[in-house]
């Protein structure tokens, strides 16, 4: 199979797993490891696994969840700073929390928080919780995360990380119809080279990038 990296555009890919459903690539230049486009939902079946989700604000296991990055995010804020909240989700239960430590989120999300007008300001940070795996063009939704970016501001990502081959093939994360795009601290490196934008890995599975000042 042949195709171009939707992250770099570079065409040197190579098998690095396969199971049942469907071959995983990687990228030797920036490392992302990527389902082909065949392999792909719908925008409707796409829609239809994340109704099934249960992410209401009252429950306690999903603010633990969002407070893996949003903890981490807070302190790094000044007062006054805004962010922005994307793929947020139905609930955009995040932009809730920020909003209750005093902070002001906007919130977007292709599916249920659809208005784009959002995407025109600049915030001094953009959180993407469980949000970039998703997405298929990699290249396309940088470009658009660093129109939101104002000089020095946080773009704060979340997603499980690949570590290995070996690692992969057995990796529960992997499983999920809907994730597509998988990232590595390599892959980090390269969008922080490419961009010039600061990395910082902040836990296992949550990475901040600064924009230049």
């Amino acid at each position: 199979m042949s195709f171009s990296c939707s992250l770099c555009g570079g065409n040197d890919l190579y098998l690095f797993a396969e199971d049942r459903r469907r071959p995983y690539y990687r990228c030797r230049c920036c490392a992302l490891v990527q389902v082909p486009a065949p392999f792909h939902l719908s925008a409707e079946e796409e829609k239809a696994e994340y109704d099934k989700h249960d992410n209401g604000e009252d429950s306690p296991g999903y603010r633990s969840f969002l407070s893996r990055t949003l903890t981490p995010l807070l302190p790094r804020l000044n007062p006054g700073d805004k962010g922005l909240d994307y793929g947020c989700g139905a609930g955009a239960l995040l932009a809730k929390m920020a909003a209750e430590q005093g902070f002001e989120f906007a919130a977007y999300d292709l599916y249920y928080f659809p208005d784009r007008a959002v995407l025109t300001d600049r915030y001094q940070c953009v959180t993407l919780t469980e949000v970039i795996e998703h997405v298929a063009d990699a290249r396309a939704l940088l470009d658009e995360l660093s129109s939101l970016l104002a000089p020095g501001a946080l773009l704060a990502i979340m997603t499980k990380r690949v570590l290995s081959a070996e690692a992969f093939g057995r990796w529960h994360y992997k499983n999920d119809p809907t994730h597509i795009n998988f990232y590595s601290d390599e892959t980090f490196a390269w969008i922080a080279a490419e961009r010039g934008w600061a990395l910082e890995i902040v836990d296992k599975d949550v990475v901040f990038l600064r924009s230049p000042n």
